[in-house]
């Protein structure tokens, strides 16, 4: 079911509707104890805590989330998912601030924790048709002057045509690095494997050159599509990230790029589900607590 702003706002004003729901996402088959799996019983209190008898412990639905000792009202968490996961070129810590009435510290280390649970974990690997580019994200120093002033982070992307985009915070674009994502990502089912000429593919994909399914687009001749040899798939997905780095974000640190990239994979991969915000807060309920201390450190 789509949602917006209103409906999120109109249904789930309260911390009491927000845990209910989250209940449902956490515990499909009823509360289970989060230390020995037993059933769970809720408790009489105000708090919407649950009991297990077997092994004498009390818990929230919230514990050991990213949700995890937050002061922050369920109902502005709620709104912050629903205005991160439905902006396409995602949403300032900024921005979040100003709509929620909080401060930039808490707009910034909520927007992380949602972030924190848009990680994917155990992706199947790409077959079929795949493309594989890579692009600097980032801007030039303080006062320098020329490409040699330059300040770039690599990010290399794979996207399977009609199928998924993957996006990587890489420390080069050698063809080690460049291997070393193929492996990681690429079934050895793979039909094609598209790419440009950067002279990095010619060692990374050298199995696959031999058995016919690497192709190469040749852009410094300036060829961009020959036939169905191209990487526009990927390139489009990479203006996306871009758009938001410089229209959005504005400026993020090395540091953080990986979880931005995660965030716009999340969404982009999940464009035409009707219900991404739940399915953001599904995973918001299994993932782990992500604390101020581990993500400034």
């Amino acid at each position: 079911m789509s949602m917006n702003l209103a409906d999120v706002m109109s249904k789930f004003s309260t911390d009491e509707r927000c845990r209910e729901l989250l209940t449902r996402l956490r515990f499909p088959d009823g509360v289970r104890c989060l230390r020995c799996k037993e059933k769970a019983v809720e408790l009489e209190t105000e708090r919407q805590l649950f009991y297990c008898a077997r092994c004498d412990y009390q818990f929230s639905v919230t514990a050991g989330t990213v949700f995890n000792d937050s002061h922050l009202p369920l109902s502005k968490w709620f709104m912050a998912t629903l205005l991160l996961c439905e902006a396409k070129k995602g949403m300032s810590a900024c921005q979040v601030q100003r709509t929620l009435g909080v401060s930039y510290k808490t707009a910034w280390y909520l927007c992380h924790r949602i972030r924190a649970a848009m990680v994917e974990v155990n992706r199947p690997m790409l077959d079929g048709k795949v493309e594989m580019d890579e692009t600097f994200v980032g801007g030039k120093k303080l006062g320098a002057k020329g490409y040699a002033g330059a300040h770039k982070e690599v990010v290399i992307g794979i996207r399977q045509r009609g199928g998924d985009l993957r996006f990587f915070h890489a420390k080069d674009a050698k063809s080690g690095t460049l291997e070393k994502y193929i492996r990681e990502n690429l079934s050895e089912d793979v039909e094609i494997l598209y790419t440009d000429d950067w002279r990095g593919y010619r060692g990374a994909a050298k199995q696959l050159r031999k058995e016919g399914r690497h192709k190469t687009i040749r852009h410094k001749l300036h060829i961009y599509v020959k036939g169905d040899i191209h990487t526009n798939t990927i390139e489009s997905a990479f203006s996306l990230l871009k758009r938001g780095v410089v229209g959005t974000w504005h400026k993020i640190s090395a540091k953080h790029l990986q979880a931005y990239c995660e965030e716009m994979t999340f969404r982009f991969n999940r464009r035409k589900n009707d219900d991404l915000f739940v399915d953001t807060l599904r995973h918001m309920v299994t993932a782990p607590v992500l604390t101020y201390e581990k993500l400034t450190a």
